[in-house]
């Protein structure tokens, strides 16, 4: 277990659709505005160690249309902003069903990625910043190796099921958001 004379190891992973969403409520989703630094080094704490931080999407694909082309290139400016801060990027799939686009593989990565960082022992405390229940036996396992799992929620919709089962839980409003929205990037 962790020991308080040791920095702790830790990883950050973020379901980036659910961010992007809780964001949206918030009027905070301009993504190319947020200083995902700023954030990570406030999820992990002063001393602690950054090991990994990793951004999950569904991948856009141009179908040819002005919207969709529009969408590509929006993420791929996502894709340089979250590299200039030093953050992974782990792409699942977007799958169009009755005109609605539907996010594939997004979770099995990130359970996976749980999973390996608990059995490979690659850090001290999995930060997870996702309202998705169908990680819950992923979060479990890795709670019974005796990782420190913790959920990083928003106050205006945080998963029930995540507070119970995590081993520590943070829960962010909009007052605690807007110090990561840089008003140098705003303009961009």
């Amino acid at each position: 277990m962790y020991n308080n004379h040791m920095k702790q190891k830790s990883i950050i992973l973020i379901d980036g659709s659910n961010f992007y969403f809780k964001l949206k409520d918030l009027q905070l989703h301009n993504l190319l505005s947020f200083d995902f630094s700023g954030f990570a080094k406030k999820l992990t704490g002063e001393g602690n160690n950054l090991v990994q931080a990793t951004y999950y999407v569904g991948k856009i694909r141009t179908d040819g249309t002005e919207k969709t082309k529009h969408l590509q290139a929006s993420q791929q400016k996502l894709f340089e902003h979250l590299k200039k801060h030093k953050y992974r990027y782990s792409l699942g799939y977007l799958m169009k069903n009755n005109g609605i686009y539907h996010e594939k593989g997004v979770d099995v990565n990130i359970a996976v990625d749980i999973l390996v960082a608990t059995y490979e022992k690659l850090c001290d405390r999995i930060i997870l910043i996702s309202s998705d229940t169908d990680l819950l036996p992923a979060i479990l396992k890795a709670k019974e190796k005796d990782m420190i799992v913790e959920y990083i929620g928003f106050s205006h919709k945080p998963s029930v099921a995540l507070v119970a089962r995590c081993s520590k839980t943070k829960l962010f409003d909009k007052d605690d958001l807007l110090p990561f929205i840089t008003e140098q990037e705003k303009n961009q």
